[in-house]
C-alpha cells in the first residue's frame, strides 16, 4: 500500500512536470524540404535526420521528398525513431497521457487497446515512405534511438565509400 502511494504521488509529480511548452510551434517539414529544394541549385549532398511524422496527408510529405531530387541532388534520409514506442507501441497496460510536443495537444488512452491498429498503419506508413525513397533513389537508413549513432554514421559512411 505504501509503495501504491509513492507511485502515486511520482506519477503526480511527473504529470505536473509535463506541461506543454509555451510557445508550442509545429515544425513544418513540408515548406522546409521545398524551401532546400528551391533554393539549392548546384549539386549537393542534402542529409535529413527527421522523424518523418507530420500533422498532415502522407503525399504532401512524399512530394516534398521528391521534389529534393528534382536538381539532381543525392539524399540522404535518416528516419529517427524509438523502436519500442513508435514501432511497437509498447507502453504496458497502464493508461497513459501522450502530449506532442510541439502544439502541446493530449490524448488518453489505454495503448494496449490501439496497439495492433496502430502497429499496421505505422508498418503500412514505413513501407511507402521506403518505397517512395526507393523509386527516387534516395538513400533510407533507418535510425533507433537506442543504438549507437557512432556505429550507424561509419557504417553508413563505409557503405557509401564502397559502393559510391
Amino acid at each position: 500500500k505504501g509503495s501504491d502511494r509513492h507511485h502515486r504521488m511520482l506519477l503526480n509529480q511527473l504529470e505536473g512536470l509535463m506541461e506543454p511548452p509555451k510557445s508550442a510551434k509545429g515544425t513544418n517539414t513540408i515548406d522546409f524540404l521545398h524551401q532546400i529544394a528551391e533554393k539549392i541549385h548546384r549539386r549537393s549532398m542534402i542529409i535529413l535526420f527527421t522523424d518523418m511524422f507530420q500533422p498532415t496527408n502522407d503525399e504532401a510529405l512524399f512530394n516534398a521528398l521528391q521534389h529534393l531530387k528534382h536538381n539532381k541532388h543525392k539524399v540522404v534520409l535518416f528516419h529517427v525513431i524509438d523502436k519500442e514506442k513508435e514501432l511497437l507501441f509498447d507502453f504496458g497496460d497502464a493508461p497513459k497521457r501522450f502530449v506532442d510536443v510541439e502544439t502541446g495537444e493530449t490524448v488518453a488512452v489505454f495503448a494496449q487497446n490501439i496497439q495492433e491498429a496502430y502497429e499496421k498503419k505505422v508498418a503500412a506508413y514505413f513501407k511507402k515512405l521506403n518505397l517512395v525513397c526507393a523509386q527516387n533513389k534516395i538513400k533510407y537508413v533507418e535510425v533507433n534511438c537506442g543504438a549507437n549513432f557512432e556505429k550507424i554514421m561509419t557504417t553508413y559512411l563505409a557503405e557509401k565509400q564502397m559502393f559510391g
